[in-house]
């Protein structure tokens, strides 16, 4: 079973909590995919139990290559639905709508019909997904891994 951890990264802050994402999700046994929107294919998107998406904060919502990518993407739709769907953001500044672009990509993967999560009670305390300032520190890095972690372990419960 394999989890998609797709980001679009300009500074390589998105790409470093993408990184931790996906060690949580190889933690449970599960393959990461991990993937640049430059990078990923529709087979990444179908061939996956579950999408966790990131991106930097852009006036408050995901980077415009990340959209791009749902955007394109939408002739898989109907293949994604019931698959689990988090999200992941970056910002330069601590009031920089980082919930709000986690929502953007929440948003889309509920139109693609998918089932969307946050992070877990144990320990991760984002609610809606991981984010932080900057490059991820220890604690933030951490909950990227119980974010990754929780996906991985959710989406074989929804296969079985």
């Amino acid at each position: 079973m394999q989890v998609l951890v797709l980001y679009y990264s300009k500074g390589g802050n998105t790409k470093k909590l993408a990184e931790a994402v996906a060690q949580g999700v190889e933690s449970t046994g599960a393959k990461a995919v991990l993937k640049s929107t430059q990078e990923v294919a529709k087979e990444d998107f179908t061939d996956s139990a579950g999408v966790i998406a990131g991106s930097p904060v852009y006036f408050g919502v995901m980077a415009a290559d990340l959209k791009r990518v749902f955007d394109e993407f939408v002739s898989v739709r109907r293949q994604m639905e019931n698959k689990v769907g988090a999200a992941f953001a970056t910002s330069k500044f601590p009031a920089g709508g980082k919930e709000t672009t986690i929502f953007s990509i929440l948003q889309c993967m509920l139109i693609y019909g998918m089932m969307v999560v946050g992070d877990p009670l144990t320990g991760a305390t984002g609610h809606y997904g991981v984010a932080c300032v900057d490059a991820p520190d220890e604690e933030t890095a951490d909950h990227a891994f119980k974010l990754g972690a929780r996906v991985a372990e959710l989406c074989r419960k929804v296969r079985s």
